[in-house]
């Protein structure tokens, strides 16, 4: 039987490996921690779920009707263990172990336009594993690296990114300013000025602010908004931002949103950041200029001193044990397709989670799965050297280089995916059919 591997016990991996392994495949699933969960374990205390509890979740497997609507870091920790536990996958993952190499397995001699990964791939670990699988699912994450900007001069206080930052115990001073205005960041600024310290924010683009509850509801929720379509309700979401929160020039400092829609522009669900506005507790700041010693010197001429900066400047795709050249990359990720999960250039190589459709996360994982698992059945079919599923699906799709990508058009992506596998497998049984009728 063609054997698998999940390279990940994070929440995407954990349902890669669930997905693939009820259909009945042959997997292995390495985790370079001792734990499931990935980032819910090191992530910052006062992080809550922005989507809700009834719509994040792994599939026909509900979150405790105890929890509250947005569960807090710890409870969604404790939920993606118990998946891992009622689907027996402790037993499976290979903890402490870390994959240092992914390699596609050579083309047998004479086979000379196989693409790479057509024959398999050879994963070695930390723990002296070298093993050849059919298909490899990279599910390692993208939040674990953390990306700063480069900003002229040296700051002399202390800095922190957001992906080491725990709680304000993490913080020297009380002069704090947050840099990046992204969910995290705003989170961030709240974390800090409900401590009763004072806290400054750089906000350099201006985002639609939503909140995450309309009528005591989660937003995703709001049961009326079903009964239309994507674009309606974006306008509708406006609507009623605009009606709960009131528009960006009621809040000092803050720059007006880019893009007309929230589909066009960034979206931020939070409004207790616009609530601390309002109490003086956060100032909004625009671009830094450069620095000097304990002085910020901003892009309005403004200076200012901070004891820490607080980075919320979001994370480097890494895939350090895969040849950056087996693919294309641009904007600081690979070139992909079929809603995020193959390249061009390789073949039985599929990331899982390597894309955030906005909108609840843990039903992604399982989508994608499925579209691999049909993938999977298509090479399956073709025997050895497989079929050339993802060149021919990027022939036929627009590229992707996105992570932060609108829903509605991921969905789209994946629908599309869904139709040409189908297609490709009726002509693939077509072309055999007349194969075995001459």
């Amino acid at each position: 039987m063609p054997r698998y591997c999940v390279i990940g016990a994070g929440a995407a991996g954990i349902s890669a490996l669930q997905q693939l392994r009820q259909l009945g495949h042959d997997v292995d699933c390495f985790e370079r921690t001792d734990l499931v969960g990935g980032h819910w374990h090191t992530d910052y205390e006062a992080l809550h779920l922005i989507t809700s509890r009834d719509m994040t979740t792994f599939e026909d497997f509900p979150m405790p009707a105890d929890y509250p609507h947005f569960p807090r870091r710890d409870q969604v920790r404790a939920y993606i263990e118990s998946y891992a536990r009622e689907h027996g996958l402790y037993e499976i993952i290979r903890f402490n172990t870390a994959v240092t190499s992914v390699e596609p397995v050579e083309a047998p001699e004479g086979v000379t336009d196989a693409q790479a990964g057509a024959y398999g791939w050879r994963v070695t670990t930390s723990a002296g594993d070298d093993e050849v699988y059919e298909g490899v699912l990279v599910a390692n994450g993208h939040l674990w690296d953390p990306k700063f900007p480069d900003i002229p001069g040296e700051f002399a206080g202390k800095t922190i990114h957001s992906g080491v930052y725990r709680n304000v115990s993490d913080l020297e001073g009380d002069r704090i300013l947050v840099v990046g205005a992204g969910n995290s960041g705003c989170d961030l600024a709240v974390d800090v000025a409900q401590h009763r310290l004072d806290v400054d924010i750089v906000i350099r683009q201006g985002s639609w602010f939503q909140p995450k509850t309309y009528f005591g509801v989660p937003r995703q929720q709001v049961s009326f908004l079903a009964e239309f379509s994507p674009p309606e309700q974006d306008l509708i979401n406006r609507l009623m931002a605009r009606l709960s929160i009131g528009d960006w020039n009621a809040y000092p400092g803050l720059p007006e949103p880019e893009g007309a829609t929230l589909a066009e522009g960034r979206a931020v669900v939070n409004d207790l950041l616009l609530y601390w506005i309002h109490h003086g507790r956060i100032t909004v700041r625009p671009g830094i200029d450069r620095f000097d010693g304990d002085t910020v010197h901003f892009s309005d001429g403004t200076a200012h001193d901070y004891d820490t900066i607080l980075w919320a400047t979001g994370f480097n795709v890494r895939l350090p044990f895969l040849d950056d050249a087996l693919f294309s990359w641009a904007a600081g990720a690979p070139v992909r397709y079929a809603a995020g999960i193959v390249t061009e250039a390789v073949e039985k190589l599929y990331f899982i989670g390597l894309i955030a459709p906005r909108g609840p996360q843990f039903p992604v994982y399982g989508m994608q799965t499925k579209l691999v698992a049909k993938m999977i059945e298509l090479h399956e079919q073709a025997g050895p050297g497989g079929a050339p599923v993802a060149r021919y699906l990027a022939s036929l799709q627009e590229p992707e280089t996105g992570i932060d990508v609108v829903r509605d058009g991921w969905l789209r992506q994946l629908a599309d995916t869904e139709r040409l596998l189908a297609a490709y497998e009726l002509s693939s049984g077509n072309a055999e059919s007349s194969l075995q009728t001459v």
